[in-house]
């Protein structure tokens, strides 16, 4: 299986196999991977206002710039592993 495929499978996943709620932090982490792994580099202007969780989503996804979307998917797959199977 390829790696985008395993990514995929780890995105359907993430929405069955994680029983218990991830930590903020990870949830944040997953997000972030998996938008860097999906669509790299982060787009679009910071959210303003009021709108904590998009700010916060903004900023994970922010501090991987640069990371080569392989690696994101590889980090993201390995996490939803991890949770899976907490």
């Amino acid at each position: 299986m390829s790696l985008q495929e395993d990514f995929k499978k780890a995105a359907e996943r993430s929405k069955t196999d994680i029983k218990d709620r991830p930590s903020n932090e990870d949830l944040l982490k997953l997000y972030a991977l998996y938008k860097q792994g999906d669509e790299g580099d982060v787009t679009g202007e910071k959210p303003g206002g009021f709108d904590f969780k998009a700010i916060a989503k903004f900023n994970a996804w922010e501090e991987l710039k640069g990371k080569p979307s392989e690696e994101a998917m590889k980090e993201y797959i390995e996490l939803v592993n991890k949770l899976a199977n907490a």
